[in-house]
């Protein structure tokens, strides 16, 4: 009876990994390309529903460590005051200047039925968009993205699932910002470092 029990309980670990391997396998291929303009260098834009409302020109930035959202988000989102918590460290802006945030809070993100709760840091600065999704939520997610495809896929339901950048937007606002850069001089060679 003993080795039955053992039997089964070994069966039963072996089907659930074997479920767990069955996982879809994400990655990207020419086809993703389809309906993008090729070549391109692109931001990945996309829309996402924060908090409960859809929001455009959201930034996906798998290379950044923290979610940004930005004022007007907060104002949009009605949010106040007393809904967040401190946050000390200062973040550099897009415009390079230093600024200190005014606050965190934790908002729900729902990509299709899929639903990861992330820290988003509230800074009062200019960006041509309205958040920054990065890894937190990405590894929450599973997600990987592609900058190249315009795309973010997850795994959810056995399935892969896309959400798909909008590359008018991510150019669009990149002009946005670049038009509101001051009017720098080019650095000399010896200001460089070379």
């Amino acid at each position: 009876m003993l080795v039955a029990r053992l039997l089964a309980e070994v069966n039963d670990c072996e089907s659930k990994r074997a479920k767990g391997m069955a996982s879809p396998m994400l990655g990207f291929s020419d086809k993703d390309k389809v309906g993008t303009i090729q070549p391109h260098d692109d931001a990945l834009v996309v829309t996402l529903r924060i908090g409960g409302y859809d929001m455009k020109r959201v930034l996906v930035d798998q290379g950044s460590v923290v979610e940004v959202m930005y004022l007007d988000l907060y104002k949009g989102l009605k949010l106040k005051p007393e809904d967040l918590t401190a946050y000390d460290s200062p973040l550099v802006s897009f415009e390079g200047k230093t600024i200190t945030p005014k606050g965190q809070i934790r908002l729900p993100i729902q990509t299709g039925l899929d639903i990861v709760k992330v820290d988003f840091i509230v800074v009062d600065a200019y960006s041509p968009y309205t958040a920054i999704i990065a890894r937190p939520w990405f590894y929450a997610l599973g997600a990987v993205s592609s900058t190249l495809h315009p795309k973010v896929k997850y795994p959810s339901e056995g399935r892969v699932k896309e959400v798909i950048g909008d590359q008018a937007m991510a150019r669009q606002y990149m002009v946005s910002a670049i038009s509101r850069w001051p009017n720098v001089e080019p650095l000399t060679p010896t200001e460089n470092g070379l």
